[in-house]
């Protein structure tokens, strides 16, 4: 079956409605929802008011449920995060916001924690090609290179 070429405006807003509600949406995601349906200039940016004015759309809350979960769900560090944020096109304000939601102690308790357990399986490397293989793990997740080094277990 077709889609059909154009939808309503009012289509669109219940269907990005729906789209809302299942799961929090940055504005890019939800502009580029519109797009693809068909929705343009005018009739997108009144698609666009009326999802933020019902509260099915909020940035800062997209930012923070986004850095909560990649943190506490795949253990993501704050650079990692914030990159992930920038290229969902989320202000730098609602970035810091989002920021907000890291405890310093859990943050620093969730490295430490993710080291120990790669240094196990790194524990055959000689002690230089650990330190550093810990040190490149770490990036890649996004944690603070000093932060890393700080944590790494001797």
């Amino acid at each position: 079956m077709d889609k059909p070429k154009y939808i309503s405006k009012q289509q669109a807003l219940q269907k990005l409605q729906r789209y809302c509600a299942f799961q929090e949406r940055s504005h890019y995601e939800v502009r580029s929802k519109l797009l693809s349906l068909g929705i343009y200039g005018e009739d997108l940016e009144q698609v666009m008011s009326e999802l933020v004015e019902s509260g099915f759309l909020n940035e800062e809350r997209f930012a923070r449920s986004f850095a909560r979960g990649k943190f506490n769900m795949k253990k993501w560090g704050r650079v990692r995060i914030t990159q992930e944020l920038k290229r969902r096109q989320i202000s730098a304000w609602c970035i810091r916001k989002a920021m907000e939601e890291i405890e310093p102690e859990a943050y620093s308790e969730t490295l430490a924690a993710l080291l120990r357990k790669k240094a196990v399986e790194y524990s055959e490397n000689p002690p230089h090609e650990r330190r550093a293989k810990l040190m490149r793990y770490g990036l890649q997740k996004g944690y603070e290179s000093e932060l890393i080094q700080e944590l790494l277990p001797e």
